[in-house]
């Protein structure tokens, strides 16, 4: 089967070995598409990741071979996430469920920029959903990154009526700021590529104006000054919610902290409760993500990464089969 794969510094399309079941529980999946997420660009730009790696995790597929006690079948389109937490470690009773060991060694396999995946029986338990006929491939492609966002809104724990601003807008600030205006809190949204704003103004997310202090402030730009838009713009004991890396890894300042009562947190991937709420939030429409894609096929996936790289596109979404 075809893959990309991490190699000498480039995404190239090589053969892999086609994924069995071999006796195992779960399902093997053949992707249909897989979005690029923001990590895929991490591991890659910074070398985190072995050549021959299968990078990829936002699949949207079609069940070619099953052994499951669940109730989905062969020829079933399903959406899935790639971690799934223990439930029972001191992490996951904390509720820092990202951290737990278990979800760190779960996975689908090889990886979501293939033609097959293996999905294990835990995942089609915990994280996986079919995809209804009201929604395409590229949008329900969102499910799981949106989970992350919506892990983040709740971690930050606001009040009916309070403000939040999203600094960067990108996809996962756009996103971001869908879930936000979905639970209910009124958004703002800044950044210093024009056509961003432009397009979050038209799903409704407002620019921010600098003269207001917000609530709290959600961090999805990987910009090391965005700390300063920050720090200016989170009213005192305000929350500020960190959801991307720096290049400089840059922190926040300890007086600023210490006299203003801040709250500096993370987040980072979601618990499979946060994944149903954002499956229900796509599917019933709450959440807007038409238009945000960009299709590549699998043989242009390194232009995917270059074009995503130079903000040339908002979001690509890699066709693996037709």
């Amino acid at each position: 089967m075809k893959t990309a794969q991490v190699y000498q510094n480039k995404i190239v399309v090589k053969e892999f070995e086609k994924v069995k079941l071999n006796g195992r529980k779960g399902a093997v999946v053949r992707v249909i598409g897989c979005g690029l997420c923001g990590s895929d660009i991490v591991k890659f730009r910074h070398k985190i990741v072995p050549d021959g790696a299968v990078l990829g995790h936002e699949i949207v597929g079609e069940i070619a071979e099953i052994n499951s006690d669940t109730k989905f079948k062969c020829g079933d389109k399903i959406v899935t996430s790639h971690h799934i937490p223990c439930g029972k470690c001191d992490y996951c009773k904390h509720g820092n469920v990202s951290m737990c060991r278990h979800f760190k060694e779960t996975n689908i396999f090889p990886g979501g920029f293939s033609e097959y995946v293996f999905v294990s029986e835990e995942h089609l338990e915990n994280v996986a959903y079919p995809v209804p006929p009201n929604i395409t491939d590229e949008e329900i492609s969102f499910y799981e990154p949106l989970g992350c966002c919506i892990r983040a809104i709740k971690r930050c724990n606001l009040m009916k009526d309070d403000t939040a601003l999203v600094v960067g807008l990108g996809s996962i600030g756009l996103l971001m700021g869908e879930g936000l205006k979905a639970m209910g809190y009124k958004v703002f949204g800044c950044d210093l590529i024009g056509k961003r704003t432009e397009l979050a103004n038209r799903m409704g997310i407002e620019s921010y104006n600098y003269k207001k202090e917000v609530d709290a402030v959600f961090m999805t730009s990987g910009a090391d000054k965005a700390i300063e838009t920050a720090l200016s713009a989170v009213r005192p004991g305000g929350k500020i919610l960190v959801f991307s890396s720096t290049p400089q890894n840059n922190g926040y300042p300890n007086n600023e902290i210490y006299y203003k009562e801040l709250t500096i947190l993370g987040s980072y991937s979601p618990s499979p409760s946060d994944l149903r709420d954002s499956y229900e939030f796509l599917t019933s429409g709450k959440v807007n993500v038409k238009g945000l894609t960009t299709v590549y096929p699998l043989d242009k996936i390194q232009q995917a990464f270059e074009d995503t790289i130079s903000n040339k596109i908002f979001k690509a979404y890699i066709q693996i089969t037709a």
